[in-house]
């Protein structure tokens, strides 16, 4: 694990959606744990930082490098459906640069999330792990969430099907 010292967390804005589009898109190129297969341009994900101002229940958090502001990762609460009856309930995720994996950033940014979110008035957080994802499992649990069920087979990507197992927490 690394200095926590040396990682800062903060909310994302404008000037991480470059960064941010490259880090994602790195996961659509390169993994399943996205289902998205296309890569965007940071105009495409403009809306998507947008949806999620500095207070709310749909936010975004942003660990940087305290020395070069080099972003190595998000975290992130997104609605979980669209209809009314859904606005307690967020879906949230966590990316992490490559290169910057095993080092807390991960537990930094959650807990950052987390913290943001107290007094939010939610009431359900639910994370969609496409399997296999060990790291991600126990990043969850960590953090509290339980498996409820697994979507089987309900992606596919590089030519095979994937399954999404499905954790909550209750916030």
């Amino acid at each position: 694990m690394s200095d926590h010292a040396e990682v800062q967390v903060r909310p994302g804005g404008e000037g991480d959606l470059v960064a941010l589009t490259d880090l994602y898109n790195h996961y659509v190129r390169e993994t399943a744990v996205t289902f998205d297969t296309t890569p965007f341009t940071p105009a495409e994900r403009r809306p998507w930082l947008l949806s999620h101002p500095v207070d709310g229940p749909h936010r975004l958090m942003v660990a940087t490098a305290a020395d070069t502001g080099r972003v190595l990762g998000y975290a992130s609460s997104s609605p979980f459906r669209a209809k009314p009856a859904y606005a307690t309930s967020v879906e949230t995720t966590v990316y992490v640069a490559p290169d910057a994996g095993r080092r807390g950033i991960g537990t930094l940014l959650y807990q950052a999330l987390f913290d943001a979110l107290a007094d939010e008035g939610l009431h359900r957080a639910y994370a969609g792990i496409a399997q296999p994802n060990a790291a991600s499992t126990a990043l969850h649990e960590r953090f509290g969430f339980r498996y409820v069920g697994t979507y089987r087979e309900v992606g596919h990507k590089f030519g095979r099907w994937w399954d999404v197992a499905w954790h909550e927490k209750e916030l």
